[in-house]
C-alpha cells in the first residue's frame, strides 16, 4: 500500500507540472498514467480503464474547484451562459458515464486514443475558432452542454478542449471562455465522478480502496501533489516557445494514444 500510495504521489506531481506546463486539464495525463499503474499493480484490464477516468473525474472535482472560484472572483465567468450549459453538461456527463459502463475496458481504451489524436492533430492543424457576435438560443446551449458533458465524462477530462472553442464561438473573450469552462468543468467533474462511483460500486474485480470506480489512495496522492506542482509547470512554460510547447505536447499525445491503439 505505501508503495502505490507513493506511486500515486510521483503521478499527481507528473500531471501536474505538465497540466501547467502546457495549459490542459490534468484529465488527458492523468487517465493514461493511472492506467499504466494499474497495471504494474495488477488492476484487472476490465475495470482498469473504467477506474483511470472515474479516478481522473474525482480529482478534476477537487483541483478544478479553486480554478473555478478564482476565476468566478475575477468576473470571468459568463453566469448565464454556465446556468444555460449546466442541465446539458449534468445530463450528459451522466450519459457519459453509462456509455463508459456499456464499454469493455478495451474498447473504451481505444476510443480514448482516437480521443487523444484528435486533440493532437486540433493542435498542430486547427485554427482559432471564430469569434461570434450573438449568443446562441437556450435550446443549443442545453445541446451543447449534453455535448460536452458527455464526451467529457466519457473520457475522464474536464472539458475545456471543447467548451473554450465552443464559448469563443458564442462570443466570448478568451478571458470569458477560460473562465466559464473552467466553472463548467467542476459540475462534470462532480456528477461524473459520483456516478462511476455507483455505477461501480461492489464490482468484484476491483482492487482495494476503490469506491466503485474511483479508486482512493490514487485520488488522495493525485490532489496532495498536482496541485503545487502545477504551479512549477507554469513557472516552466515562461521558458518556452509557444510553439515547442504545442509540437511537443501534440507528439506526447500522439504516442499515448497509439498506444492504447497498437496491441
Amino acid at each position: 500500500m505505501l508503495l502505490s500510495l507513493l506511486a500515486y504521489l510521483a503521478l499527481g506531481a507528473v500531471a501536474g507540472t505538465m497540466a501547467g506546463l502546457y495549459g490542459v486539464g490534468g484529465g488527458l495525463i492523468i487517465v493514461p498514467s493511472l492506467v499504466s499503474v494499474f497495471s504494474l499493480l495488477n488492476v484487472s484490464p476490465d475495470v482498469s480503464m473504467h477506474l483511470a477516468v472515474g479516478t481522473s473525474l474525482a480529482t478534476i472535482s477537487v483541483t478544478g474547484a479553486s480554478s473555478a472560484l478564482g476565476h468566478l472572483r475575477r468576473g470571468s465567468v459568463r453566469r448565464d451562459w454556465l446556468q444555460a450549459l449546466l442541465p446539458g453538461l449534468v445530463v450528459g456527463a451522466v450519459a457519459g458515464v453509462f456509455v463508459a459502463g456499456s464499454l469493455s475496458g478495451g474498447k473504451l481504451g481505444t476510443l480514448f486514443g482516437i480521443f487523444l489524436l484528435l486533440v493532437a492533430a486540433r493542435l498542430v492543424f486547427g485554427r482559432s475558432p471564430p469569434a461570434g457576435s450573438t449568443s446562441p438560443g437556450k435550446g443549443r446551449m442545453v445541446a451543447a452542454g449534453g455535448v460536452i458533458g458527455g464526451i467529457s465524462a466519457l473520457f475522464g477530462i474536464g472539458g475545456g478542449t471543447l467548451s473554450v472553442p465552443w464559448l469563443i464561438r458564442c462570443g466570448a473573450t478568451m478571458t470569458q471562455a477560460v473562465g466559464t469552462s473552467s466553472a463548467c468543468g467542476l459540475p462534470i467533474a462532480l456528477v461524473g465522478a459520483a456516478t462511476f462511483m455507483i455505477t461501480g460500486w461492489g464490482d468484484a474485480r476491483l482492487p482495494e480502496g476503490a469506491l466503485g470506480y474511483v479508486m482512493v489512495p490514487a485520488f488522495i496522492g493525485i490532489v496532495v501533489t498536482s496541485v503545487p506542482c502545477a504551479r512549477l509547470g507554469v513557472r516552466l512554460a515562461h521558458y518556452l516557445p509557444a510553439r515547442v510547447l504545442k509540437l511537443s505536447f501534440a507528439a506526447l499525445l500522439v504516442i499515448v494514444g497509439l498506444g492504447f491503439l497498437l496491441p
